[in-house]
């Protein structure tokens, strides 16, 4: 069912007569709800806070629901502190929509956001208040996890909106636009996408997406529209009423008057002109590619991505724990290690590491070729560079173990990373280890085997990596064990085999070794500047 919707502009701290209006647009339509796209308060040294108080003690009515974004200009301290204390509700019907959020409605509608103005200098993880008017590149490719977008809200533009377009534009000063944000527009595919530009409005020609099998090979088509300010003296519109249906098929044809979508997802910018066709974007396992016939027994797991604790499609997803995020993959610091800040010395901190596809598949093997070897490659480079890392930060003291269970009836396949004592591989000692341990469950026998991207497997495996660190950091000695359902494999395996190996078998659970957001903080932080040299994604 289609509901009404309203969106506003700027309001810069006009907000007793602005809610007045939209009270009374609002008793002849019947709005869902209202979203304030551009600045509530505005700049508050400049034109004061006289209604910011009025708002925080109730006395201005708010006639619907309305969530209000993150400007450019910071919020007043006033309403910092309401929001820090009321769950991100200002006062009763005024919902703070935060930095970087994905917002579903009560009538379905996925509101996704992404506040403030590009911050070069904020890299991956470290965006971590959602007060301040700023945000880095990391949040922006990590928004993009959310696959689908009803309503996108930005402050800055997108990167190229205006190519392919007859409609004029001339505003007192050109709008900020950002690449990150037009990558949004290309992934996301949003129906709606709503910006600000001072004084002046601007509403693109629709532009369409080009079909695909995650669209059903229908053109999903997006309206860009660009709010002017309430009260602006070019008497430029400022608010905009629409109606949208969540649950609607995309149209079978271009709708008259649109465009080519003029985005260019940076990945393809970046990709020599004979590969753009097959660069890769995030998704949710089936984006822009042909549906994949699963093996038999195979499937994609009980959750979804939006469920998935590995995916950043996930709104709850730690993002203070990524370390660095690539093309295909990203790289995280492991909740509740294995290891300690004091079980490597040379290192500080636990150096436990999961290297995770940002494609939600239970296996490698599930992808689709050219996603499978980008994937596989890009976490091979990933697990190289952590070597190298050890390599220079301890010289030979330590080598590495990287394991991965390979299991249909998992969610979201990934590595684990672990440093481990080098005389202990070179012993014989950690392949000893995993040996025995499936020999004692009465599991099948390990190979010594590489099975590379897995696409050749026709079943369940579980398999470990071994690095010397004599050798080259990219080179790997393979150990493989195949299972079927009659072995009631636990994915915690290699985790128990390094715990005993490592005597540290009181920290086997996970969950048994929980720390303090400052404390895994601190680690993060410690771990990128070690791993700053070696990380070839920032």
């Amino acid at each position: 069912m289609a509901s009404k919707i309203v969106v506003i502009g700027d309001v810069n701290g006009q907000c007793k007569a602005v809610f007045q209006r939209l009270g009374a647009l609002h008793a002849k339509n019947n709005f869902a709800f209202a979203i304030v796209v551009g600045s509530l308060f505005g700049d508050v040294e400049v034109a004061g806070d006289a209604d910011v108080q009025l708002l925080l003690d109730g006395k201005i009515d708010i006639p619907l629901p309305t969530y209000f974004a993150l400007s450019k200009h910071p919020l007043p301290a006033a309403v910092v502190q309401k929001l820090e204390t009321s769950n991100d509700e200002l006062c009763d019907n005024l919902f703070f929509l935060g930095k970087r959020s994905v917002t579903k409605t009560s009538e379905g509608i996925r509101v996704l956001a992404l506040g403030g103005q590009l911050d070069p200098n904020i890299i991956a993880g470290q965006s971590k208040d959602k007060y301040p008017p700023f945000y880095g590149e990391t949040d922006a490719k990590i928004l993009r996890g959310a696959t689908t977008a009803d309503i996108l809200v930005t402050s800055d533009w997108p990167e190229d909106i205006r190519k392919r377009s007859k409609v004029e534009f001339n505003p007192e000063s050109q709008p900020q636009s950002q690449q990150c944000i037009a990558d949004l527009d290309a992934v996301l595919k949003p129906r709606y996408h709503f910006s600000t530009s001072g004084s002046t409005f601007y509403e693109r020609e629709p532009f369409f997406h080009t079909p695909s099998d995650e669209t059903d090979n229908l053109y999903a088509v997006t309206r860009f529209i660009s709010l002017a300010a309430y009260g602006n003296s070019n008497k430029q519109k400022w608010i905009y009423a629409f109606s949208i249906d969540p649950s609607a098929s995309h149209p079978v044809s271009p709708p008259a008057g649109s465009t080519a979508c003029p985005v260019i997802l940076s990945e393809k910018k970046r990709s020599p002109p004979e590969q753009r066709e097959s660069a890769l974007v995030y998704d949710d396992g089936s984006r822009g590619r042909r549906p994949h016939k699963r093996r038999k027994g195979e499937s994609r797991g009980p959750l979804s991505a939006s469920e998935c604790f590995f995916c950043l499609a996930n709104e709850n997803v730690a993002t203070h724990l990524i370390t660095s995020i690539g093309d295909n993959s990203y790289l995280t610091t492991a909740k509740g290690p294995l290891s300690t800040s004091q079980t490597f010395g040379k290192l500080g901190f636990p150096c436990h590491m999961l290297i995770i596809p940002f494609t939600h598949q239970p296996t490698l093997g599930s992808m689709e070729e050219e996603e499978r070897q980008a994937t596989y490659s890009e976490m091979q480079k990933y697990r190289s560079a952590l070597n190298s890392m050890l390599q220079s930060t301890t010289g030979e003291e330590y080598g590495s173990v990287t394991w991965e269970v390979s299991k249909s009836s998992l969610p979201h396949t990934h590595w684990q990373y672990l440093p481990i004592p080098a005389d202990l591989i070179r012993k014989g000692l950690v392949e000893a280890a995993f040996k025995a341990l499936a020999e004692n469950l009465h599991w099948p026998n390990f190979k010594k085997e590489d099975v590379a991207d897995g696409v050749e497997e026709t079943g369940d495996f579980f398999r470990v990596l071994i690095w010397d660190p004599k050798n080259d950091p990219a080179k790997q000695t393979s150990y493989v064990m195949r299972f079927d359902e009659k072995i009631r494999f636990h994915s915690q395996f290699g985790r128990e085999v390094l715990a005993k190996l490592l005597r540290l078998d009181k920290r086997i659970d996970w969950h048994e070794c929980g720390q303090t957001q400052a404390e895994e903080e601190q680690d993060v932080a410690k771990f990128k500047e070690s791993f700053k040299e070696f990380d070839f994604a920032e």
